[in-house]
């Protein structure tokens, strides 16, 4: 049975609480980088990263849907960023391949539902 309740706040949409969960994983991860890279890739994820959510949050508190749409596109542009990061970590031997698909799958996860808020709210406009 679908959710029917209303969302009345940023926190409660599905793309939020998903890429909030990205954002602890990618933090938890690099911890373990070397620290010759704390102003390189690890600052590069970090903030990467926790533009996807704040997007998501920006455009939930804008007014008209093409503003909200252009807010969640950003927060799109800004997985697939992460996504080439995530790439290169692994590539590079930060993390191993177990930590990069279990990042990525939720990556993908974000992505899909992300997606579909888009298509929702640009059905609105």
């Amino acid at each position: 049975m679908p959710n029917t309740e209303k969302i009345k706040i940023f926190t409660d949409l599905d793309a939020w609480k998903e890429g909030h969960r990205l954002v602890l994983a990618v933090y938890e991860m690099t911890k373990a980088f070397p620290k010759t890279e704390l102003f390189g890739l690890v600052s590069q994820m970090r903030r990467c990263v926790v533009s996807i959510t704040s997007n998501i949050a920006e455009g939930f508190s804008r007014k008209s849907y093409r503003e909200k749409a252009q807010f969640y596109a950003i927060s799109n542009g800004s997985l697939t960023e992460l996504q080439n990061q995530l790439i290169i970590a692994k590539d590079i031997k930060y993390i191993t391949q177990q930590k990069f698909e279990t990042a990525s799958e939720q990556a993908i996860k974000v992505k899909m539902i992300l997606g579909g808020l888009i298509r929702k709210t640009k059905s609105y406009s």
